[in-house]
């Protein structure tokens, strides 16, 4: 499968999950509920939440799921080599396994076992680049499950590995891209880390990596969908217009900023450019079963 195809694919992946996980009608509560008495401020302090408890979960936790996910020889091929994985001794032969074991579930677009053996990496040999990877799928795991027992330990563990990159090379703007999506998410979970990490610390973190790099993708994207979270739909669609112009690239899909533009407008009453953009997202797709879901949005924004 070539390179935008599979990019394509998992932001296909990423919009189905965000339908899953977001009511049909808005993506935030009604503005009377969340300023009902005794919720003034809630949704604002929410992350202060010291006793959150975080399940345990390993690489053994996410890989039986994902295993059932992907099936077949997939599965078993990755069972054979977990297998040598624990009779290996010698640390080089470990880290051999853990890097074919990470890359294996990469290509099976399974986030989370792959991050926690990039985490296993890096914990061994310290490399930036292990920290980042892990840190990314760490973000791209939270961002994909639903499993509400998961979503906290992926939040925690993309927080520690992102700082590890940034202690490794401080102005690196990718570590600081995983670490401000990863502060907005523990936020989003009522949790903190011991040393903070609020949503406008994220915030701030994202919006100076645009301000250093106005095209980077991934700060650009979440910044949006941050916005969309907080009702600030004008913003939004500034953000994801931005997006959609910029010119194409085979390491990214803009099925996702079209999506979530046409949702922004949806929000804003705007119903023909949210039906442009739906249009659009739909044809970047080329997937019958999400088309079908685009069509419905659109019938119910010309009824």
């Amino acid at each position: 499968m070539k390179a935008k195809q599979i990019v394509t694919m998992v932001a296909v992946i990423a919009v189905m999950g965000y339908l899953y996980a977001q009511p049909v009608k808005g993506l935030i509560k009604p503005k009377e509920e969340r300023t009902a008495p005794g919720k003034a401020g809630q949704d604002e302090h929410e992350g202060h939440d010291h006793d959150h408890e975080t399940a345990v979960v390993d690489v053994t936790t996410v890989s039986q799921p994902a295993k059932a996910a992907i099936g077949g020889e997939a599965s078993e091929k990755i069972t054979a080599m977990e297998a040598e994985l624990v009779k290996a001794s010698a640390p080089a032969q470990k880290q051999k396994l853990q890097l074919e074991l990470a890359k294996a579930w990469d290509a099976a677009h399974q986030q989370a076992p792959a991050a926690f053996y990039y985490k296993a990496l890096a914990q061994s040999n310290n490399s930036f680049e292990n920290w980042v990877n892990a840190g990314n799928r760490f973000n791209d795991a939270y961002k994909f499950t639903q499993d509400t027992a998961v979503q906290p330990a992926m939040v925690k563990n993309a927080i520690e590995a992102f700082k590890a990159a940034k202690a490794i090379k401080p102005a690196d703007l990718e570590a600081q891209t995983g670490l401000g999506i990863a502060y907005v998410n523990q936020t989003s979970l009522g949790i903190t880390d011991a040393e903070g990490g609020s949503p406008m610390q994220g915030i701030t973190l994202l919006l100076d990596v645009v301000a250093k790099e106005p095209d980077n993708w991934k700060a650009n994207l979440n910044l949006g969908q941050f916005a969309m979270k907080s009702g600030q739909y004008q913003k939004a669609v500034d953000r994801f217009s931005k997006m959609v112009a910029m010119p194409e690239s085979a390491q990214r899909s803009k099925v996702e900023p079209y999506f979530y533009l046409a949702e922004s407008y949806k929000q804003l009453g705007r119903k023909k450019e949210a039906i442009e953009a739906y249009l659009k997202c739909k044809e970047l797709m080329g997937d019958p079963t999400m088309g079908q879901t685009i069509d419905n949005y659109i019938n119910e924004l010309k009824n």
